[in-house]
């Protein structure tokens, strides 16, 4: 029975042959030796290793489990037969190794291509992978009771922040992985099954604010999502204190562009099957839905913005107009650009929704974003370059006349 429920849960994330597997491990290999020959190196703490794969894997083998298309897939199985011990432990193995081996293998191997390892260090990051996906499916099935596992992961995540430089902090992730099993010993495979149905809404063009309405509602039917945009706006706020240190007001727009990265917005049509095939099916749909759609991005870009130009002149000051002005601008281009590539290049072939979240595209629009916010970071650094040389080459070097601290 173990065997068969893996088999069809695995066959869904790695395709009928699991010819997604070698394919992701191909790309794991030339990523990790184009970056290895590269000969870039970064001294990063082990503690800090730790916690970026705990925290990674956790993050999205949490997404795995929360998938709205892997639960219409649950609903299914749970129909037949099954004992819940074999069901529970089959169905977190396929997930966690859609976890290990699509996403965290990647990370993994940049980080063992940018940095020095152990064969020990190598064992123990292993063990904390496993950790990750053992605690998270465990806190998942806990979620009734979700005081304890937010607790836990405090606790957690306090010991790695403590004692991740420790050598015996594999031993005790281990010990904790028991734990987690423990718990999972005695789940039932309905404590994985999401009992609140996401409700679909009708998209009514006769009305201006029904796209609206759906918009809002998709949100609210999304908790995940609505959390990755507080995620966002906590980014926004403390931002600031981490590009001051670079190059003053000329870094903003690089801010800019960062906090474009929200994917949960930009995804509607790709995650919503049905209501892509509704409105590319009516008439007229093109304009009606697109412009609500890129306002919509728009503004959720543009909170985000408004947080990070407060933030920045809480604490570093000198926010302009000018800089105002090149929030809205960053926040519509990065809206539009969006809505296009949803429109013209919507992503179909995944498996669940975590694929739509790290998929390669959601890198598009930032990377845009940071190559404009680059130029126009250069230029502002070359006109305060020029603003320096003095007007008069007979006046003398202490030029009188000062703004922003260069001469004129």
């Amino acid at each position: 029975m173990m065997k068969m429920t893996g088999k069809a849960f695995g066959k869904k994330l790695f395709g009928v042959k699991y010819e997604r597997l070698p394919r992701t491990l191909l790309i794991d290999i030339i990523v990790f030796w184009g970056l290895y020959i590269a000969g870039f190196q970064v001294q990063v703490a082990a503690s800090v290793r730790v916690l970026m794969i705990s925290a990674f894997t956790t993050g999205v083998m949490w997404q795995a489990l929360s998938s709205g298309d892997n639960a219409e897939e649950l609903k299914h199985m749970l129909m037949l037969p099954y004992h819940s011990r074999e069901f529970v432990f089959s169905y977190v193995a396929a997930l966690g190794a859609y976890t290990v081996l699509t996403k965290t293998g990647l990370l993994l191997a940049v980080l063992l291509a940018i940095s020095e390892w152990k064969a020990i260090e190598i064992i123990g990051i292993i063990i904390c992978m496993f950790h990750a996906v053992l605690m998270a499916a465990a806190v998942y099935s806990l979620r009734k009771y979700w005081y304890a596992g937010v607790l836990w992961t405090a606790i957690v995540v306090a010991v790695i922040l403590l004692f991740g430089g420790r050598s015996w902090i594999s031993l005790l992730l281990l010990a904790n992985g028991l734990f987690a099993v423990l718990f999972l010993w005695r789940a039932d495979g309905y404590a994985f099954y999401q009992w609140e149905s996401k409700r679909r809404y009708a998209v009514r063009q006769r009305k201006g604010a029904s796209l609206w309405r759906y918009f809002f509602r998709y949100l609210t039917c999304h908790r995940n999502y609505l959390l990755n945009t507080a995620v966002m706006w906590c980014v926004a706020l403390v931002m600031p204190y981490f590009l001051k240190e670079i190059a003053g007001l000329s870094v903003v727009p690089i801010g800019f562009a960062v906090l474009s990265l929200n994917t949960p917005v930009c995804i509607l049509l790709s995650c919503d099957r049905d209501l892509e095939q509704a409105v590319r099916f009516l008439p007229g749909q093109k304009w009606r839905f697109c412009i609500p759609y890129c306002l919509f991005i728009f503004l959720c870009n543009m909170m985000a913005d408004v947080i990070f130009l407060i933030s920045w002149q809480v604490q570093n000051g000198h926010v302009t107009v000018p800089l105002a002005f090149g929030a809205v601008f960053f926040a519509l281009q990065s809206a539009v650009m969006s809505v296009l590539l949803e429109w013209f290049y919507p992503i179909r072939d995944w498996k669940i929704e975590s694929d739509l979240w790290h998929h390669p595209r959601k890198y598009i629009v930032p990377a845009v974003m940071l190559l404009l916010a680059g130029a126009v970071s250069a230029w502002q650094i070359f006109c305060s370059i020029g603003k320096c040389v003095p007007w008069n080459k007979s006046a003398p070097r202490g030029c009188a006349r000062k703004c922003r601290g260069t001469c004129r």
